[in-house]
């Protein structure tokens, strides 16, 4: 019979990463508190030390490309203001002639 392999959430992924990243408790202490081996551990650990990375890039990242999208956004609503106040201006004085 073939056992299958226990799934894990990414909460507890996490809380057992956290774990390891905090040093407080040997490799062993933390593959025996949570039944997880220590390759496994050290490979979650790894992947949240490269999330926390990338993580801080993108943060600044999505910021810089969120206010060029507001720049963007703001000068064709000037764009399109400045189009329809000329249009009313030729109106007005089209009508302002009779």
């Amino acid at each position: 019979m073939s056992k299958k392999a226990r799934e894990y959430s990414s909460e507890e992924k996490a809380k057992v990463a956290l774990e390891a990243l905090k040093g407080d408790l040997t490799m062993a202490q933390i593959s025996s508190k949570y039944g997880v081996h220590a390759t496994q551990i050290n490979r979650w650990r790894k992947e949240a030390l490269e999330s926390m990375v990338s993580g801080f890039k993108s943060k600044s990242k999505a910021k810089d490309t969120s206010q060029e999208e507001l720049i963007k956004q703001l000068y064709e609503q000037i764009g399109q203001l400045t189009v329809e106040r000329d249009w009313l201006k030729k109106k007005s004085t089209l009508f302002g002639k009779r």
